[in-house]
């Protein structure tokens, strides 16, 4: 009986030091929103820039983190990015281990789950660029992604693993583009806690930027299976390629700009996201 009590309080204690730590992740997860929204912010401003001939460029995440310390304040957004992605990525990683969307089990849920890994992943890494960037202000954050995919390339099977992480990124660039398209994606705040004009700002900034952002991911998924179809580490593009390609096409400067302001759109999506979505984990 005294055995049943220990072990009793013993799980009360685990449980109540589990809810001690839960608001803690989830408000980690809620700045980490808001940083990845002000990383697509200010990739957006600059496209944006381009297209307008104002002087800015179309750039990627390693190349818009790089241009910061040249700004006012760059430094501290360096910061600000690098720890919140920190916060983003730990959220993604207990979206996978814990499923708090209820995601399931089945083979769509694990294939969702190993997906917010892989992001956790990605973001974990743009976040340490920022940092090592703020430290050393304003010196080289990474590698090339094209020596990545040589090096992968020259793998056996690389060819199809670099096909296969293409056709994962177009399915989710088509995912975005229908959940910005349906507005899918307000099912997912405290609309309750909401006025009448946020809910209005969550839906038009959320449906362009999310359609924005699926286009864009599905040009990145082509390039990778370009790259693989041509064995050519050259063929890869990443978030800048997509955007050049873009200006490079009939009407390019306008399609580049209606996209950048998507992306400036997502980023308005992100912070509207990291202080409303509901996050089970921990509480609202």
């Amino acid at each position: 009986m005294e055995l049943s009590r220990s072990k009793a309080g013993a799980r009360q204690s685990a449980e109540q030091t589990k809810q001690d730590t839960k608001p803690w992740i989830r408000r980690l997860g809620r700045f980490g929103y808001m940083a990845q929204g002000l990383v697509y912010g200010l990739i957006g401003i600059l496209a944006f820039m381009a297209a307008i001939g104002a002087g800015g460029k179309t750039t990627d995440t390693k190349g818009m983190l790089q241009s910061l310390p040249g700004m006012p304040l760059g430094e501290l957004l360096l910061w600000i990015i690098g720890i919140g992605l920190i916060g983003y990525s730990i959220w993604g990683i207990v979206k996978c281990f814990t499923d708090p969307e209820n995601k399931g089990s089945d083979a769509k849920g694990i294939a969702i789950r190993i997906g917010y890994l892989i992001s956790a992943g990605i973001y974990g890494s743009i976040a340490f660029n920022a940092i090592k960037i703020a430290v050393n202000g304003g010196g080289s954050g990474g590698g090339s992604e094209q020596s990545m995919s040589a090096k992968l390339l020259s793998q056996p099977y690389g060819q199809w693993v670099i096909a296969i992480i293409g056709a994962i990124i177009i399915g989710y660039g088509i995912y975005e583009f229908i959940s910005g398209y349906k507005e899918k994606f307000m099912t997912k705040f405290r609309a309750s806690e909401m006025s009448l004009h946020e809910r209005k700002i969550a839906r038009n900034s959320g449906k362009m930027g999310l359609i924005a952002r699926g286009i864009v991911l599905a040009m990145i998924g082509f390039f990778f299976i370009e790259a693989a179809y041509t064995a050519d580490p050259s063929q890869y593009k990443g978030l800048d390629g997509a955007l050049s390609e873009l200006s490079s096409q009939p009407f390019g400067q306008w399609m580049l700009g209606a996209v950048a302001l998507g992306l400036i759109l997502y980023g308005v999506y992100g912070v509207i996201r990291g202080r409303y979505e509901h996050m089970s984990f921990g509480g609202k």
